[in-house]
């Protein structure tokens, strides 16, 4: 098949969306199909387009083996309702036109969403090329967006939600990552039997156990003798890093506990702000890390975390962030209700907290930390439990037939 995928967001970008997009293109690129990515210059999550790429409006790159496409974004650092909208649109719109003049015919176009306007330009180049769609739904926007209280303009979330329900009604299939993605759709209507499942994964060829690489981390960062607690991802909205913030403040008098957080995103000014102004000793910072970096930071970690703030659409979610440090044979501190909490108890990986409960998290630590064997267990079922069902090798699979079936 020739695949045309279009996603925002792409690496050499660091986040799960990048992680999968990168996956799912090189892992159908080895079953033998020719998958062309038309995605953004790389700014994510700075708003700052990467040095290499700074200046240019179109690029063709063979991208560690893929044939990338690379249009140019409206990009800020500062992060509203405008530049948002300019960094959104002058996607969609430039993506479009690169769409447009690509030679050549293709069996399917494969558009991720959010951001929602992907799936617009997906909607678009489907129409114009007399191709058929398949519409992948990571994300149920614009309701997570309002939700959040990203979104709050009346008149855009109009028009955002008619042109979802469009990309719905072009699409073959509508590919959905979670059990309650799946079954909000259902319930707004969608027919079953144009949904299917291709679950988050991990990418196993990359986060893979690393204790050597670990322990060097933990030299470098004076950690050595401490339980590190740690997350790494977006400093986002939808996280409620504050939670963790304030875990380790109840946890300051444990001198042996310490919390590494790595990332960057839209709360980290908030986030330094707040550790400023408690001085906490057992809590370091650092700053964002490239996606090969992060398997050896995990292997630093005795304990991930993954939290989510308490919100409804939160509860049908399975954070990749979980099965990453599966991958890595670490132990898991979910905070959140509904699936994530289901899949943790199902692997038996780790435990689960009330979302947004400093005193909760900091029992579920304080557990962790004083059972050594519990850990290993629960990082090792973890392991097996990504292996036997998680994947992104075998998730690839399950994107393969959904594309073979829209075309066929």
């Amino acid at each position: 098949m020739r695949i045309l995928h279009l996603t925002q967001y792409f690496p050499p970008e660091a986040g799960a969306v990048q992680v999968r997009a990168g996956a799912m293109a090189r892992y159908l690129t080895e079953l033998g199909h020719h998958v062309t990515v038309l995605t953004e210059m790389p700014n994510h999550p700075m708003g700052v387009i990467f040095p290499e790429y700074h200046g240019k409006l179109f690029l063709r790159e063979h991208f560690r083996g893929i044939d990338v496409v690379r249009v140019w974004v409206s990009t800020s650092p500062k992060k509203n309702f405008r530049t948002r909208l300019a960094f959104y649109a002058s996607y969609m719109v430039n993506s479009i036109l690169g769409g447009l003049i690509l030679k050549g015919r293709y069996d399917a176009i494969y558009a991720n969403s959010p951001p929602l306007l992907v799936g617009g330009a997906g909607w678009v180049l489907s129409l114009a090329r007399r191709t058929p769609l398949v519409f992948e739904v990571q994300d149920l926007w614009p309701e997570s967006a309002v939700a959040m209280g990203e979104l709050t303009n009346q008149q855009a979330i109009r028009w955002a939600t008619w042109l979802e329900e469009h990309c719905y009604q072009r699409a073959k299939r509508v590919v959905v990552v979670s059990d309650g993605i799946r079954s909000r759709l259902v319930e707004r209507g969608i027919p079953s039997e144009k949904l299917a499942m291709v679950e988050n994964g991990s990418n196993t060829d990359l986060f893979r156990p690393l204790p050597d690489e670990g322990i060097k981390l933990r030299r470098q960062w004076g950690l050595h003798d401490k339980f590190i607690v740690f997350y790494g991802g977006i400093i986002g909205l939808a996280q409620g890093l504050e939670t963790v913030v304030e875990t380790a403040r109840t946890l300051v008098d444990q001198t042996d506990i310490h919390f590494v957080m790595v990332g960057e995103g839209p709360r980290r000014t908030a986030i330094e702000q707040l550790l400023a102004s408690y001085e906490l000793p057992n809590f370091t910072f650092l700053p964002g890390q490239p996606l090969e970096a992060m398997p050896a930071h995990l292997a630093a970690a005795d304990v991930a975390l993954a939290p989510l703030r308490d919100l409804a659409v939160f509860q049908g979610v399975r954070p990749t962030k979980i099965l990453d440090a599966w991958a890595c044979k670490r132990p898991v501190v979910v905070s959140a209700r509904g699936e994530p909490c289901r899949i943790v108890k199902e692997a038996s990986g780790g435990l689960c907290v009330e979302p947004e409960n400093p005193e909760d998290m900091a029992r579920a630590t304080l557990t962790l930390r004083d059972d050594p064997e519990k850990r290993r267990q629960f990082g090792l079922n973890g392991h097996r439990y990504v292996h036997a069902h998680y994947s992104l090798k075998a998730m690839a699979l399950k994107l393969e037939q959904v594309l073979r079936e829209s075309i066929s």
